[in-house]
């Protein structure tokens, strides 16, 4: 039954007045209606709406908070990667002109070129979210995740009264994700904590704290009772809209079709320009309605940005610029060592506790014994602490004049704390490392972790406390014991059922199918992350010629300098090293071996490729892993400079995109013929 006219004239009126107060608050900081009214106006349409159900639609204010709690949080694989971006270590004017420095020679422009411009932004104390939007209405956010995957939080961001159920005006583009900070203002914060105090409940250590865990809560009516608010910094994928010259017309663009943009942001011209800007805000940064650790500066030009690209996972045309961070008193109580996955002894400061930044600080890495050297730290010490770059504790001074009679320097143990073996230390490195290798139990347990992790083999299931039970029972002592492991030794385990030993099973040997690339990665060599075991993989083509390679040879892969070179050299040159490898080779561990070729040979070279559906055989992981093991790039979304789109079922959009734009399209027999894998 239709509800009356009226009612639904009241119920649009109602809607279009609550959305308008929320914008006015929320997005422009200048509310005009009472909160007594706003409560009034909510209540009414309430009422309307539960009279008459049919005027319920999607986008009504009213709609914001999910019924029922949530049982967990689905995760979701981002269509374009949420990065993070390098962060200038100098608070000063310096980290601007170094930025500015670092974009100009990787522009080669000389020095009386004009100045880059860049846009200047905020650096939000929040959570990076995700928001996409298809033809125009909210249908999903996600938190940033690994970058890579996130959490469906979408539930709870619909509570956030600052974020748009659905984009102003008409000509929406067919798909939008917009990215963004959810954050909590300062007097919200203060509100809230007064009303906590009053219950007798804990109190939020920071907005921030309080932040992330409202916006990844199971029962999204707890997130709606708490007044959470929303900027947008950016986009990641988009269909169907126009092409836009800058960051600052990108944003500009966003503003206009009612999504939320903070207003302090400018175009500022080169390392001047940018100066001004962090001073300026600096200066202003108590006086800000929310928390910032920071300004963000972007190359402002889209197709700059381009050229410049990215670097391992971050863009090198972007950079946060951070604040002097706080800083309090406390005495050094005692001095830890702690030994890392390669071996590296790590002195750690046991403070005082001390409130600094938000948080209550105990203890401060110490780094090294020339770290400790350079301070002239004594245990017994008062130390002034600073939370680096507002995250990690530091100890920046000591203050001799308050140093006790009871005093006592520091010395670095001789034998390892873990495992007793002797300390060493090269003449050229500043640390010193247990020279126990797989044989410390600290080392073994990292290692093992390491080498199982999802970048690596990918063992799933195979975490901390199982790990701990293995190393400590005896059952594992390096990567290969792994491969050795059955059901029945898995199943005798503390909380571990005959289904849970099986699965664990299961996923080590499956783990056996790897690439070149996560194997190296997996073995913890110092100095070689993901990015430098791809180029390694790619460069050398299989593991016996990179095991075979000297320094020299090891130099000609790209990045590697004479210290990483040293670095996997030392790991392959160590008997025990190439033992554990023959091990694990012995048991089965395999990948598809690829001819060595020098970066301009790659087959697959300067071509981008974009994958959308659901192939039969080949995941999107590995058709991304064996594309790039050729020298192609995997990029997010179809652009005119998208070479081949590679379509399973169920291709959506992208394949669309293609076909207006006269981009080949592959089936997965197609890709595998391209890659010389035909079946």
């Amino acid at each position: 039954m239709a509800a009356p006219r009226a009612a639904a004239a009241r119920a649009a009126k109602l809607r279009e007045e609550i959305e308008r107060a929320n914008h006015q608050y929320y997005v422009l900081d200048a509310p005009t209606l009472p909160d007594a009214e706003y409560d009034r106006l909510f209540r009414e349409l309430q009422e309307l709406e539960g009279v008459h159900p049919e005027l319920v639609v999607p986008s009504s204010p009213t709609q914001r908070v999910s019924g029922a709690p949530r049982e967990d949080l689905p995760k979701v694989r981002h269509a374009v990667a949420m990065l993070s971006i390098r962060t200038e270590t100098d608070s000063g004017p310096g980290g601007a002109i170094a930025f500015d420095a670092r974009i100009r020679r990787e522009l080669k422009l000389r020095p009386e070129d004009s100045p880059v411009e860049y846009n200047a932004e905020l650096k939000f104390d929040g959570i990076a979210i995700s928001l996409r939007y298809e033809n125009g209405a909210l249908v999903r956010a996600t938190t940033r995740g690994d970058g890579e995957v996130g959490e469906d939080v979408t539930p709870n961001v619909r509570t956030i009264r600052s974020v748009p159920l659905r984009l102003a005006g008409n000509a929406h583009p067919a798909v939008l994700e917009v990215r963004g900070e959810v954050f909590m203002r300062r007097d919200e914060f203060e509100k809230l904590n007064e009303r906590q105090r009053a219950s007798g409940e804990k109190v939020f250590v920071n907005p921030r704290n309080a932040t992330a865990g409202f916006v990844r809560q199971l029962n999204a009516r707890v997130t709606a009772s708490r007044p959470l608010s929303f900027y947008a910094y950016g986009v990641g994928e988009i269909v169907g809209w126009e092409s836009l010259p800058t960051q600052s017309a990108v944003l500009d663009a966003l503003a206009g079709i009612g999504v939320p943009v903070s207003a302090e942001r400018c175009a500022a011209l080169g390392a001047e320009g940018l100066i001004a800007f962090h001073v300026r805000i600096a200066g202003r940064r108590d006086q800000l309605p929310f928390d910032i650790d920071g300004v963000v500066y972007k190359v402002n030009r889209l197709d700059l940005q381009g050229s410049l690209g990215f670097v391992s996972r971050e863009p090198r045309w972007a950079c946060a610029h951070k604040f002097p961070a706080q800083e309090e008193l406390t005495r050094v109580q005692g001095i830890e060592v702690q030994v890392g996955r390669t071996g590296k002894l790590t002195p750690v400061a046991k403070l005082e506790p001390v409130f600094v930044g938000g948080v209550t600080v105990s203890n401060a890495t110490l780094h090294n014994e020339g770290f400790i050297r350079s301070l002239d730290l004594h245990i017994g010490d008062t130390v002034i602490v600073r939370r680096a770059g507002d995250v990690i504790p530091q100890i920046v001074a000591v203050l001799p004049d308050r140093r006790p009679a009871s005093a006592v320097a520091f010395e670095m143990p001789g034998h390892c704390p873990v495992c007793g073996s002797a300390v060493v230390r090269d003449e050229e490195e500043k640390d010193h490392r247990c020279a126990g290798g797989l044989y410390c139990p600290a080392q073994r347990k990292q290692a093992l972790l390491h080498f199982a992790s999802r970048r690596a083999m990918d063992i799933e299931g195979l975490g901390d406390k199982l790990v701990d039970q293995l190393v400590e029972q005896g059952l594992v002592r390096n990567p290969a014991d792994l491969y050795r492991l059955g059901t029945e030794p898995l199943a005798g385990l503390e909380r571990m059922g005959e289904k849970s030993a099986f699965n664990i099973a299961e996923a080590i040997r499956k783990s056996r199918d790897t690439t070149l690339a996560r194997f190296v990665y997996a073995l913890g060599i110092r100095n070689v992350g993901e990015a430098t075991a791809r180029d390694l993989a790619q460069h050398f083509g299989n593991l016996d010629a990179l095991m075979a390679a000297d320094e020299a040879a090891l130099q000609q892969v790209a990045d590697v300098g004479p210290v990483v070179a040293s670095s996997i050299a030392r790991f392959f040159g160590e008997p025990h090293n190439r033992e554990i490898v023959k091990q694990l080779r012995q048991l089965g561990v395999r990948w598809p071996e690829v001819k060595a070729r020098g970066p301009v040979e790659l087959p697959l070279a300067g071509r981008t490729f974009v994958l959308t559906g659901s192939m039969p055989r080949l995941t999107r992981e590995e058709a991304r892993e064996r594309i790039e093991a050729r020298g192609g790039k995997v990029a997010a979304s179809v652009s005119k400079n998208t070479d081949y789109v590679v379509a399973g079922t169920d291709p959506g959009a992208k394949h669309r995109r293609a076909q207006e734009l006269g981009i080949a399209i592959l089936d997965e027999d197609g890709l595998l013929k391209l890659l010389g894998e035909e079946t």
